[in-house]
């Protein structure tokens, strides 16, 4: 028979999280004690007891690695970030220390204008360059696998730059990529007057070279005061959607404006954010299956409240995803061992309930059946922890117990001093 290319051992217990967010989480993460994973031709080939491996499974060629009595779970799945960029905007979050609010700097011309005025001015290169560090950063924390929003271009020729980066990006580094256009995240500054012509070259002109070019999976809208209206969200969403596009919206983060219905409606992928989210809005969400997926290391990092109701969530049946909208303006953080600690701490979730939204019920939010799971068959997306149980990472607030991550079978991470908890 053919042997292993890649066998893990001596585990505490493998998290294969083959459970659904409908049952207890913890009986969810479907644990197997003291199990060992094997991996052939890039997929999880075996998981149950060493003693039960087949003759012949392991050879001189498989590559064993001891886990030392610590827990081995699926790579994480990043649902949520804008993580291609240009510049920095550390003076607004000093602005923010010192009293100012996220809408007051947006309307001096900061916020979101200021990193599209230094992306538009950066080349594809300078934003590959910029990029690849944040995401050897992400891949060091577990995440094998993230999506990845446009946004920052608000230009045909800008937000096409952009999703060409995060393609060429899937190439250059292990790190799989999922590419989401946001041409709607703001109205540029030259539209300011001409929302309605802003408009027209979304619909007519970014969405379909985009759909042509196959550079996105999904198209999403900010649906806030000063961003998009429902109107407007409705007229973006359904224009991708013909175009093959899934819909995700950013709603009831500062406000709340019926943002959680409004993505029931338009049978949207996801609604993230979710701060103000209504209780009308929570069972809209868990009618229509729509995921919420939330960020709570942006509310942290604004300074504002509060939090979104994770433990609502859960309990009204709505599949919760957790991300780390990794961006320079509200939450410049690669760090999602920081967000499960705050999702536990602020959101309400059990560190069982953190642990699927970060695995998978964030891959679920992608639709990426296969993804955030260990299962016979499926990608083998793995991270070797360095502690015996998943409750640590929450508990050791954002510390990093990765210790060795494993992308389609391969070994791309390696961090031996994170070998004692």
């Amino acid at each position: 028979m053919e042997t292993l290319e890649l066998l893990i051992r001596n585990t505490s217990e493998v998290l294969t999280v083959e459970g659904s967010h409908q049952e207890p989480a913890e009986r969810a993460l479907t644990p197997q004690p003291n199990a060992c994973v094997g991996v052939r031709r890039g997929k999880v080939w075996y998981v149950g007891p060493e003693g039960s491996l087949p003759k012949g499974a392991v050879g001189p060629s498989t590559r064993v690695l001891d886990a030392h009595g610590q827990f081995v779970g699926p790579g994480f799945v990043d649902p949520h970030t804008h993580a291609v960029f240009a510049g920095e905007r550390a003076t607004e979050f000093d602005l923010r220390c010192q009293g100012a609010t996220y809408l007051q700097i947006a309307q001096a011309g900061g916020g979101i204008a200021n990193t599209v005025r230094a992306t538009r001015f950066a080349s594809e290169e300078d934003l590959i360059r910029l990029a690849l560090p944040r995401l050897q950063l992400m891949l060091e924390y577990g995440i094998t696998t993230a999506e990845v929003k446009s946004g920052y271009g608000l230009s045909l020729q800008d937000e096409l730059k952009m999703l060409k980066a995060v393609q060429r990006l899937s190439t250059l580094q292990p790190l799989e990529l999922i590419p989401t256009l946001m041409c709607a995240h703001a109205v540029p500054e030259e539209y300011r007057e001409w929302r309605e012509a802003y408009m027209d070259l979304c619909i007519k002109e970014i969405i379909p070279a985009v759909a042509e070019q196959g550079l996105a999976r999904f198209c999403d809208v900010f649906v806030e005061q000063g961003a998009f209206s429902h109107t407007e969200a409705r007229r973006i969403v359904t224009a991708a959607q013909k175009l093959g596009m899934k819909p995700r919206l950013h709603v009831d983060q500062l406000t709340s404006g019926g943002g959680a219905e409004l993505a029931a409606e338009l049978g949207a992928a996801t609604a993230d954010h979710l701060e103000n989210v209504s209780d009308a809005g929570i069972r809209a969400l868990a009618q229509a299956g729509v995921t919420a997926v939330l960020v709570p290391t942006s509310t942290l990092f604004l300074r504002v409240r509060p939090y979104a109701p994770g433990r609502k969530l859960r309990d009204a049946g709505v599949n919760v995803a957790l991300g780390t909208n990794l961006n320079p303006g509200s939450a410049m953080s690669e760090n999602l061992p920081l967000t499960l600690g705050l999702a536990c701490l602020e959101n309400g979730l059990t560190a069982a309930e953190a642990y699927w939204a970060a695995t998978r019920g964030a891959a679920l939010a992608l639709g990426l059946n296969t993804y955030g799971r260990i299962t016979l068959g499926d990608p083998a997306n793995l991270v070797v922890f360095s502690c015996s149980n998943y409750r640590h990472l929450p508990y050791h607030l954002g510390i990093n117990h990765a210790r060795i991550v494993i992308k389609d079978g391969h070994v791309v991470i390696e961090n031996e001093r994170a070998l004692c908890s």
